[in-house]
């Protein structure tokens, strides 16, 4: 069971929807096409066309697969004392000074560019169970680097 955002959640259902709904008839249409044109021993496009479709399906089944094991976190009963799931953590580099926000995420809504970090990262890692103003060490793979925990809250 892996425990998500409903956002994320929603995220996931829309993604389903489009792969099967607009993506797949695409692919199928082209399947067709390209079984039109002659021997399928040497029509690259046929062969070209059950790749993709072979791909899209396997995408599809394992979106589902995440979707079947999927539990959305009620957010409302989930304590900002310490770093867990859906929480997000103010962190100030040691080393350097820099502060940083992240949220952490279930590994499939990870995104660094939206500071979404997986709980499987060296950083969520280190950071769970902690409380404001604990410092933590991580080892990533420039070294090891402290953090200091300058606020939780949740979403």
């Amino acid at each position: 069971m892996e425990y998500m955002s409903q956002e994320g959640y929603d995220k996931l259902v829309a993604e389903i929807h489009e792969l099967e709904c607009e993506e797949y008839p695409k692919v199928k249409e082209a399947l067709i096409e390209a079984r039109e044109k002659g021997d399928l021993s040497e029509n690259f496009e046929y062969h070209a066309a059950k790749r993709a479709q072979g791909k899209l399906i396997s995408k599809i089944r394992f979106k589902r697969r995440v979707l079947q094991f999927a539990r959305v976190l009620d957010t409302n009963k989930i304590s900002a004392e310490t770093v867990h799931l859906l929480t997000q953590v103010e962190l100030t580099n040691l080393g350097t000074g820099s502060r940083m926000a992240y949220t952490i995420v279930n590994p499939h809504e990870a995104n660094l560019q939206e500071k979404k970090i997986s709980i499987k990262s060296p950083i969520a890692q280190a950071l769970i169970g902690k409380k404001k103003g604990d410092v933590v060490e991580v080892h990533v793979p420039a070294g090891i680097q402290q953090f200091r925990i300058e606020g939780i809250s949740q979403l």
